[in-house]
Formats: C-alpha cells, structure tokens, sequence
C-alpha cells in the first residue's frame, strides 16, 4: 500500500511540473501579446565537423554582440535529433582565449524563453549560458547558446580557434 501511495505521489509531483513547465512558457509568450519577445529565425545550417568532439568553424564574428547576449546567441542546433547539448560543447571546444589559450566552461543554467518553430515545447526554447575562463583572464565571460537553431558559427570577439 506505501509503495503504491508512493508511484502515485511521483505521479502527482511530475505533473505539477510539468504544469508548470507549460505555463512558465505560456506566460512568457502572453506577456508579450502571443509572441515571446525573442524569435530566431533559422537557416537551418548543417554543422561540419572537425571530429566527434568539435565543429569547424571558418569566420570570426565582427559584431561584439554576437553569443555575449540574448538576443544575438550561438545558433547550434540540434535538438531535435537530441544533438543540442554535445553541439554546445563541440562549439566551445573549438575555441581559444585571445592568444591561443585553452579554455574551460561551465554551463550556468537555462535562460531566456523565446520562439523558435524548432522547439521541443510548442514553439518554445531555452538559451543556455555558459561561464568561460582561460589562464589571464580577470572576469570570466558568459556566451549565450541556442541548441535549438542552427546558423553560420563564428569565432566570438575576443576569442580565437583552437589550434
């Protein structure tokens, strides 16, 4: 009987979340009158790879902005084939600090819903942010990451292709 109480308790606990999962979503596309206030549009890009563990990558971004805020992240993708987080890391493990240094990351958490028509939630995705460092670095650097779109991928400002 204790055990059955608990099965249903598990049951009541992953549907509480789940509610509330949607309706964090929701709330965020409502607040901005049906659109979430962020939608990237995708090219749809397919990857190239140097090897299992890292993308190729061939431009350096001009714009400072690019993967530093919200509203201009890394498109990745992949999540659709459930490649997006190992896309995330072949993206970061391509990079170097500014004079070839290796770096090393940490994934913050999730941010920033917005609308993307390759969400696995309704139209819906998360941004990723992840804490970067290198040796000579004062203040670590966040670049924010979008595993549910892809695009051309390019070098950040400040950083430089791993040798």
């Amino acid at each position: 009987m204790l055990i059955i109480k608990q099965i249903n308790m598990k049951k009541v606990v992953f549907m509480i979340c789940a509610v509330l999962l949607i309706a964090s979503f929701k709330s965020t596309i409502n607040a901005n009158n049906g659109e979430s206030e962020l939608d990237f549009g995708s090219p749809r890009i397919q990857q190239e790879l140097v090897n299992d563990q890292m993308f190729l990558i061939r431009e350096y971004a001009t714009d400072k902005t690019y993967g530093y805020t919200q509203e201009n992240p890394i498109m990745v993708g992949g999540a659709m084939q459930r490649q997006g987080p190992i896309n995330q890391r072949r993206f970061l493990n391509a990079l170097a600090g500014p004079n070839g240094e290796s770096i090393s990351f940490e994934r913050l958490g999730s941010c920033c819903s917005f609308h993307t028509r390759n969400g696995m939630f309704g139209n819906s995705g998360m941004l990723d942010m992840y804490e970067i460092t290198y040796e000579g670095l004062e203040t670590p650097i966040t670049l924010y990451i979008n595993m549910y779109d892809s695009d051309v991928l390019k070098v950040p400002v400040g950083f430089t292709l791993r040798k």
